[in-house]
């Protein structure tokens, strides 16, 4: 091909990964993301409803998850688990809502880490290297749950009679 002089040439180096059973263009390595303001919508959607929810929940607009869960035709145990996207730490809903700086964690991740405290909360939803180690710890209390509650028996609601006397 004979490329003239007039013609100029632009090479971007681009990924394209699919997201969500959708094509997403990523920058190089070396452009920092934050830059360009990238937050998955999926984070600032989830954020928005959860907090939806808590004030539907604290009006009096709706009076349990069930309630909630039957308007927006999701199940319960959805509701319940995206519900505690609302009780993040203010610094994180802060970077996460206002300055847009995407989380090192995977939505799910993301809900898991509001079981932590507030003060470790921020370090692990941005630190990369802390990603491995959440997902580690959440597999680990998962499989911990797991066995208890396949090996635990359930205790008697009374007493026996040998007990008692």
């Amino acid at each position: 091909m004979n490329a003239t002089p007039d013609t100029i040439r632009v090479v971007i180096p681009l990924t394209i990964r699919k997201r969500n059973g959708r094509p997403k263009i990523l920058p190089p390595d070396d452009v920092d993301a934050r830059n360009g303001r990238t937050q998955d919508p999926h984070v600032l959607r989830a954020i928005a409803r959860a907090w939806s929810w808590r004030r539907q929940l604290e009006v009096g607009a709706a009076s349990t998850i069930q309630d909630i869960a039957a308007t927006e035709k999701v199940s319960d145990r959805f509701v319940g688990r995206m519900l505690r996207l609302a009780y993040l730490n203010p610094d994180v809903l802060e970077h996460l809502v206002i300055r847009r700086v995407p989380p090192a964690l995977s939505l799910n991740d993301l809900v898991s880490v509001t079981d932590r405290p507030w003060a470790e909360q921020m370090r692990i939803v941005f630190d990369r290297r802390m990603l491995h180690t959440a997902q580690r710890e959440r597999s680990a209390t998962s499989i911990s749950s797991a066995h208890r509650r396949t090996t635990a028996l359930p205790r008697p609601l009374f007493p026996r009679c040998s007990e008692i006397a």
